[in-house]
């Protein structure tokens, strides 16, 4: 996949993950990219363009598809944690929200640009997955349910985009250093590493990132008995 030149959107693009996707691919020689996010205003870097974006709207999905016809490359980082949904107790409103957000929002924003990317050539949908894909967590479970959902849905994704000649990239990371992570003082890596080992990818036409130690120790052990399974 060729950066430079590209026409690039990235889901929640003001802040984290999302900012350093956006950062990352103009300082590849992207000529554009859409940072779509829920409220235009909190765009602050110049170099961005500021687009209106709720996940979880059909209407805005639809409308961004409309007016960032010209992008062959679409990443989907817009997430939420699911705080406040306990493994056993409390609430499942964090859980459904969760879902919502990581897992639907991610497939309407698939649907939407899905015809974009094959009017243009193909290009690329990254998927901004997680350790949490392969590891059930009980401190976090509806947050971890919605990215083995995510992980299943870019699997279905890479096959049904195929033909269109679309490549599909899953970018799994641990504990990356941004707000959504504030609450635990375990190892972390740096937005920059994720979004640079996107990049390696996308240049390579790779479908995976496994951006750090934890995360390839997890998918390596997906095959050994439920039991072994590290739980990080």
């Amino acid at each position: 996949m060729e950066i430079k030149g590209s026409v690039a959107l990235v889901t929640g693009a003001n802040r984290g993950i999302g900012r350093a996707f956006a950062r990352a691919l103009l300082d590849r020689g992207a000529a554009k990219v859409y940072a779509a996010v829920r409220d235009p205003e909190s765009v602050l870097d110049p170099d961005l363009v500021p687009l209106r974006l709720d996940v979880t709207d059909h209407e805005q999905v639809t409308a961004a598809a409309a007016a960032a016809g010209d992008v062959s490359i679409v990443i989907n980082n817009a997430g939420t944690g699911g705080a406040g949904s306990g493994l056993l107790g409390g609430t499942f409103d964090g859980a459904r929200q969760a879902m919502e957000v990581n897992y639907f929002g991610t497939w309407a924003v698939s649907q939407a640009f899905a015809p974009v990317l094959a009017r243009n050539g193909g290009g690329a949908l990254v998927n901004m997955l997680s350790l949490a894909s392969w590891v059930g967590r009980p401190d976090f479970p509806g947050y971890a349910a919605s990215k083995a959902a995510q992980w299943s849905l870019t699997d279905a994704l890479r096959q049904g985009l195929h033909e269109q000649g679309t490549l599909v990239v899953g970018v799994h990371a641990g504990f990356v250093d941004t707000d959504l992570s504030a609450w635990t003082n375990e190892p972390k890596i740096s937005a920059e590493t994720v979004a640079e080992l996107t990049m390696e990818a996308l240049a390579g036409d790779q479908p995976e990132v496994l951006a750090d130690p934890e995360t390839r120790k997890a998918k390596a052990a997906l095959s050994l008995p439920p039991n072994a399974v590290p739980a990080t």
